[in-house]
């Protein structure tokens, strides 16, 4: 058995990795300091525009309308229009500069957030009233900063007098709601549950700690699977709400219930798989096709097509050890955006990604 897929032409980009827009409709690519939108049903260009610079950002409003362009090298950020070809928004942040990392949407879709070099502050910016609003000492650039499900509010992670807390702030004035200490050592990223109930914390590799607050800044639970020994890599909540996915450097993915905050399954990748019953492990075949003598074959000499072949079980997934004497070696088990069914990725096997068989009881 085996799953067949066809490609289009490729098409030339550089920079950040071509986006779909949320609708589905179009597809957002940067060529050097060109953005360019095509249809994807034809893949024709539909929008063409030159920015001030090289991209090395690209992000779509929620509501397919607009396109944020980061160009970090001049510390300027664009913003294009769909519907007004000659409509643009130029954000600079003057002297303090915006990070080199990234700049991003609200979830309103009429808002941008940028943050300074050496995160001096952070500055909403509306599309609409053109004014901007400051918020001082966010802690990061590029994460530490969650939305409730509704977008009405914002966590945001802080450290002031080397001590961490999270501040939230409501998204209609950009005003802080209330801010609170929480007992990480060293916070290295926060997530909002999808039920908006709870926010998730997790501490730095070096210390293995999950913590869960309330919005208000209750602490509700706390849980630490080992310790001595590097741990959380990353954290992901269901779309219900009701588990949390803990993936650590011991190989393992855990998951986490809402009521006693215990794993109520923990989930291994191993470098060989056999089972459970209903297991597909799907293998990549790249083939290099020749048409025939007559030229009346589909594919001409040389062209190259993949396809996904049903691997027989007991099948062995390729691993490769990282070099342990080089910064961040590649260990542990990541995560997908879209975690259930649970998708995570052993960053020891670079060629594969995992989704792991979960049930949960009703």
């Amino acid at each position: 058995a085996w799953v067949r897929m066809d490609f289009s032409e490729s098409f030339r980009f550089s920079g950040p990795k071509p986006s779909f827009s949320p609708d589905g409709l179009f597809l957002a690519t940067a060529v050097e300091y060109r953005l360019v939108i095509r249809d994807v049903e034809n893949l024709q260009v539909v929008q063409l525009y030159s920015c001030l610079d090289k991209i090395q950002h690209l992000e779509w409003s929620c509501d397919s309308q607009y396109v944020l362009c980061g160009l970090f090298k001049r510390a300027v950020a664009q913003a294009w229009s769909l519907e007004e070809p000659e409509w643009t928004c130029k954000i600079d942040e003057g002297p303090a500069g915006i990070s080199c990392v990234r700049c991003r949407w609200a979830p309103d879709g009429r808002h941008i957030i940028t943050v300074a070099d050496y995160h001096v502050r952070m500055t909403v910016w509306s599309l609409i009233t053109r004014t901007c609003a400051y918020i001082n000492g966010p802690k990061f650039s590029d994460k530490g900063l969650s939305f409730s499900p509704d977008g009405s509010f914002m966590a945001l992670a802080e450290r002031r007098d080397c001590k961490d807390s999270v501040a939230v702030f409501s998204c209609g004035d950009w005003s802080a709601v209330t801010r609170f200490a929480v007992q990480t050592s060293d916070l290295a990223d926060l997530a909002w549950s999808p039920d908006g109930s709870c926010i998730a914390v997790w501490d730095t590799i070096l210390d293995y700690k999950v913590l869960v607050y309330s919005p208000e800044g209750e602490c509700m639970a706390s849980y630490k699977a080992y310790g001595d020994a590097l741990g959380v890599k990353g954290v992901s909540w269901s779309p219900s709400g009701q588990l949390l996915a803990v993936g650590s450097y011991d190989e393992q993915a855990r998951l986490l219930n809402h009521v006693t905050w215990t794993p109520l399954k923990e989930l291994r990748h191993t470098p060989r798989v056999e089972g459970p019953y209903g297991c597909v492990v799907y293998r990549e075949v790249v083939e290099v096709t020749r048409s025939s003598s007559g030229g009346g074959g589909k594919y001409e000499d040389g062209a190259v097509r993949s396809r996904y072949a049903v691997a027989e079980l007991p099948a062995s997934v390729r691993t490769e050890k990282p070099p342990l004497d080089k910064p961040n070696p590649k260990l542990g088990v990541g995560g997908s955006p879209h975690p259930f069914p649970l998708t995570s990725k052993r960053n020891r096997s670079r060629k594969a990604v995992g989704r792991l068989p979960v049930k949960v009881c009703k």
